[in-house]
């Protein structure tokens, strides 16, 4: 019985190592399945080895990649800058990366707004390629971009895609500085802060460029081709949050007129051609700590310009030609109430002589010879409008102190009126008569029934509009009958206003008139003539009598040196016979001086001439064609042989240039100052 149970017992034991081998084996796969996956997440953890890591941030930068490396999935932060990373070098498996935040692509090889860059991206720096489109469809890839860099590429308005920007809600930051935009690029978003377009070449700004950013806080247009004449009136009044605005490096001759003043800060307006600043043009900036008027053509400011500028804390006025007489003493009064609170910058004096190099903070004693009539009441009857001017002792005819508003407001004369003038006026006690002379002069003489101790002068040149008039005001002694205005426009209109001064023993000049009353102002109203023939050609001789006596001198030994030189060489041709009609030349500079057999070697025995490109231009060098065996040809057959410049270079380029990549591309635009494909290779 025991020998029938053996192989039963057997076969079971024998299915029970079995199924212990079985879940054995079984263990060890899962154990390797682990070991192998585990090893699989290292490698993806581990820091490429070309970069060098620091947690999440990924230091790639100046590595000399083509491509970019594989990322750990953690990183967040990605520096890529400085490399040669082109568009075929971004992998598709970087869109894998959710964990990225912001991307430093800058100063690679991008000629394409990149793709397959991860959607999570919020701030991205490509500023410094070659990027030269921006693409609707790519940005829509990155819906949480907030910040977007694009300086320094070759961005044109119309490579920017209609509507490019609108799957970008959450955009705060657009930098689009020195690229090739021409005007304001349309759709910007709405969520738009900070707006860069600097180093641009745009000439013109519609009603509607800014329509809809009401978001946007800082705006930087510096280093464009802007003039008043182009910039519409409502342009920077739909801004109604801007706390910052630069303008620098324009054409303004006056500020943008309908600033946004309810929340700017920053204002800066140095280095464009402001002659004037209009009364009432920095009103209602109460919150304005910065104003920049440096490296422009100012010599006064209206009285009531700074009324508003309550917080203002810095005042810069380098480089401006300052004339510090009494015009002026409203300011210094201004600025010695202000006291601690305002740091100024500049305001030196350039005028008159006595002041000159003089801050005008410290002319005390100056400004107390300068008195100041206060207006009382709602009638001003001294100022007739408040003028302010500045006075001397005894100006010298046509020498005058000119303020000029792009809108005056000023009483004595109005732009604002209708005059219906002759070439006379008669007051109660004085009678005005101007004649005009001469295309730029107008002669005023003037009676009057009681002695005055000086006449308030006043003239104004109308324009097309109120904006175009320029108000000029002089003192004349009392015993005077006459003045002659000179350095007038042609073809102009003049309104040329006077009242009398009265009489005082004081010996200081007021600052504005003491006339009683309006009616004691006469007006008459003058036209200049027309350039005559004879006079233009006395002011053409007048300007070629002008020119400096050193240049005339050069160019009058130039001439006679190069006339020595010619006689010379044609001396020496033709003692040895190289010239034997008048029909063949030679140059002086050529490359070598070959004769007719080094041609014929060369392959060249039927052509009678080389056109050869040196530069940027053609020099035809004849060749001799007076054999005494070959008779005198009928025509002359040309032949053009290409020259092509050294090392490959082009024409307009110099041979340090490499034309390898875009990126050098757009470097050779900036220095030579014309577009890449304006380039002439030969």
């Amino acid at each position: 019985m025991f020998l029938t149970m053996a192989p039963a017992c057997i076969s079971k034991l024998w299915a029970f190592a079995v199924f212990l081998c079985l879940i054995g084996y079984n263990g060890m796969l899962q154990f390797a399945a682990a070991t192998i996956q585990g090893y699989i997440e290292d490698i993806d953890m581990t820091c490429p080895s070309v970069c060098r890591c620091d947690e999440d941030f990924i230091y790639c930068n100046d590595r000399g990649l083509s491509s970019i490396p594989s990322l750990p999935p953690s990183a967040s932060v990605l520096y890529l800058q400085n490399n040669h990373i082109n568009n075929p070098g971004l992998p598709i498996s970087l869109e894998r990366h959710l964990s990225v935040r912001v991307v430093y692509l800058y100063d690679n090889e991008l000629d394409e707004f990149p793709m397959h860059l991860p959607p999570s991206v919020r701030e991205l720096h490509l500023q410094d390629n070659n990027i030269r489109t921006i693409p609707r469809s790519t940005l829509a890839r990155m819906p949480l971009l907030e910040k977007l860099h694009l300086d320094d590429n070759s961005i044109s308005t119309v490579s920017i895609e209609d509507q490019a920007f609108a799957d970008n809600p959450r955009l705060r930051l657009l930098f689009l500085s020195r690229n090739h935009l021409s005007s304001i690029p349309s759709g910007l978003p709405a969520s738009l802060e900070e707006l860069r377009l600097d180093d641009n070449r745009i000439s013109t700004i519609p009603t509607h460029a800014f329509r809809g950013l009401s978001s946007l806080r800082c705006l930087v247009l510096d280093g464009n081709l802007l003039a008043n004449q182009r910039i519409a009136d409502d342009t920077f009044s739909r801004l109604s949050n801007l706390t910052e605005l630069s303008l620098v490096r324009n054409s303004l001759q006056t500020p943008p007129v309908n600033l946004p003043s309810a929340h700017l800060q920053r204002l800066s307006l140095q280095d464009n051609a402001l002659t004037h600043m209009p009364r009432g043009s920095l009103d209602g900036m109460h919150h304005l700590q910065r104003l920049d008027l440096s490296g422009n053509n100012l010599t006064t400011l209206p009285r009531g310009l700074f009324k508003d500028l309550d917080n203002l804390g810095q005042l810069l006025v380098r480089g401006n030609p300052w004339h510090c007489g009494c015009n002026l003493r409203w300011l210094y009064d201004w600025l010695r109430v202000r006291g601690n609170s305002i740091t100024v910058r500049g305001l030196i004096c350039h005028g008159p002589d006595r002041v000159r190099d003089m801050a005008l903070i410290d002319l005390t004693s100056e400004m107390e010879e300068c008195e100041v009539l206060r207006i009382t009441g709602t009638k001003d009857k001294g100022a007739v409008g408040g003028v302010e001017s500045s006075t001397t002792n005894a100006p010298p005819q046509g020498s005058l102190f000119t303020l000029r508003s792009k809108r005056p407001g000023l009483g004595l004369p109005d732009s604002a009126l209708d005059y219906t003038l002759s070439n006379s006026g008669v007051g109660k006690s004085l009678a005005l008569n101007v004649k005009p002379l001469s295309h730029n002069s107008v002669r005023v003489t003037w009676s009057v029934a009681q002695p005055s101790s000086s006449f308030r002068l006043s003239w104004l040149r109308l324009g097309t509009g109120n904006a175009m008039g320029s108000i000029t005001e002089t003192l004349v002694r009392g015993d005077r009958r006459e003045y002659l205005l000179t350095s007038l426009q042609p073809r102009s209109s003049y309104i040329i206003c006077m009242v009398p001064l009265p009489a005082s023993s004081e010996s200081k000049v007021t600052i504005s008139g003491d006339a009683d009353g309006d009616e004691a102002v006469v007006c008459a109203k003058a036209e200049t003539s027309d350039l005559s023939p004879l006079e233009e050609e006395d002011e053409g001789s007048q300007q070629i009598t002008a020119l400096p006596l050193a240049g005339i001198i050069g160019g009058a030994s130039a001439t006679v040196s190069l006339a020595l030189i010619f006689g010379v060489f044609c001396w020496y041709a033709h003692r040895t016979g190289h010239l034997c009609s008048r029909d063949h030349y030679t140059r002086s500079n050529s490359r070598k001086s070959k004769t007719y057999d080094d041609y014929i070697e060369s392959g060249t025995k039927k052509d009678n001439t080389i056109l050869e490109i040196r530069g940027p231009g053609f020099q035809m060098t004849p060749m001799p064609a007076c054999q005494p065996v070959q008779p005198k040809p009928l025509r002359e057959d040309y032949i053009i042989h290409t020259i092509f410049p050294s090392n490959g270079t082009g024409l307009y380029k110099g041979s340090n240039h490499v034309s390898n990549a875009g990126h050098v591309t757009n470097r050779g635009y900036r220095e030579g100052g014309i577009p890449d494909i304006d380039y002439c290779y030969t």
